[in-house]
């Protein structure tokens, strides 16, 4: 047996060369890069048409169980689909493109407010003390920053729609095949595991089906009624851009506790441009919106899917946030709800070899 001191020198030597490749793999960054821009690039479309026949797997399942065939299944989804779409593209488009001329129309507007508003918080500040006052323009240039940041994130988002045109077209097709051959993946998937991971990797993914799948779906239809409802309760208040706001809650709603506070900041300010009465019925809009998501349409809908703490829920949310900005707030909840499976897995694996490592040394003692 090696002494003691060897081995932590072993494992310090060892953790250090870690690093050092680490390091290096840093430093060559310039090279892999590019590479790895492109690799994102080529899968994205793959991810997201696979992650929309996960979705609709279920859908064409029952519908082959009532005696569809498959590829017949997968067409009446389609059809059914742009007929929606098409309608709710029909009827709404010119609606929001009046909304959305309008906004943009009142922007100089919006800007003008904003200015007075500025001009009298400096007015308000400059009679208190140096460092309150100092402290209290931080605050404000922070959140001109960040509205800044969103407005250029949202305008360069929008430009590069166009660039991503080809992958738009193609999803539809890949989900397609991919809904088409999806048993056929599966038994490929099936053999080119090991024969000694075949059990647990169907376990696995069958317990990460259960917790993940139930809790996005639950979540799109529950973001979808919630847009529904918040267009319909601020149009009856007479809220401007009712459904563009109504949207932006909907989708916003799909981020636990905090989506609904970032859904009504748009709502207070638009609301602001008009009336103090306006913003406390926009506030009270919102916040009997949520009380029906949280009592009716989640419980209902999602149910408690994902069997977590609410604390871990908003740990990794900050987590979330703070690695991926939005698109961190919104995967960070079925991340969790993967990692949460790995773990419990892992822990049971654990104690099953715990048990027979016991058995086997109590066979050896009686023998």
């Amino acid at each position: 047996m090696e002494p003691l001191p060897i081995k932590w020198l072993i494992r310090f030597v060892s953790l250090l060369v870690l690093f050092l490749c680490g390091y290096v793999f840093l430093l060559l960054a310039p090279i892999w890069e590019p590479i790895l821009t492109v690799t994102i690039r080529v899968a994205t479309p793959f991810i997201i048409a696979g992650v929309i026949t996960y979705l609709l797997h279920p859908i064409v399942e029952q519908l082959k169980n009532m005696g569809l065939p498959r590829p017949i299944s997968i067409l009446l989804i389609y059809v059914v689909f742009m007929f929606v779409f098409a309608s709710l593209l029909m009827k709404g488009t010119p609606y929001i493109i009046e909304e959305l001329k309008d906004l943009v129309e009142n922007i100089p507007n919006f800007i003008n407010i904003y200015r007075d508003l500025v001009s009298d918080f400096y007015k308000q500040t400059s009679m208190m003390p140096d460092g309150f006052r100092v402290k209290a323009e931080g605050w404000l240039t922070n959140i001109e920053g960040v509205a800044a940041d969103g407005v250029v994130g949202t305008v360069e988002t929008l430009g590069g729609l166009v660039d991503y045109l080809l992958m738009i077209i193609i999803i539809p097709f890949l989900v397609f095949y991919l809904l088409k051959d999806f048993n056929l993946l599966e038994k490929t998937a099936w053999y080119l595991t090991p024969r000694k991971w075949r059990g647990s990797g169907r376990e696995l993914l069958r317990n990460i089906n259960v917790s993940l799948g139930n809790y996005i779906r639950g979540q799109l239809i529950v973001c979808l009624a919630v847009a529904i409802i918040a267009s319909l309760g601020l149009w009856l208040i007479g809220m401007p851009y009712a459904v563009i706001l109504g949207i932006f809650i909907g989708i916003t709603n799909i981020i636990p506790y905090f989506g609904p506070i970032i859904g009504a900041v748009p709502v207070a300010i638009i609301a602001f441009t008009e009336s103090f009465q306006l913003v406390l019925l926009g506030l009270m809009v919102n916040f009997g919106l949520q009380m029906i998501e949280g009592n009716i349409l989640s419980p209902l809908i999602v149910g408690k899917s994902l069997h977590m703490h609410p604390i871990l829920i908003m740990l990794a949310l900050i987590v979330g946030g703070e690695v991926g900005g939005i698109i961190g707030l919104i995967l960070a909840v079925p991340i969790l709800a993967v990692i949460k499976v790995l773990l419990s897995m892992f822990v049971r694996l654990c104690k099953k070899n715990t048990k027979k490592q016991q058995k086997c040394n109590s066979e050896k003692m009686g023998s």
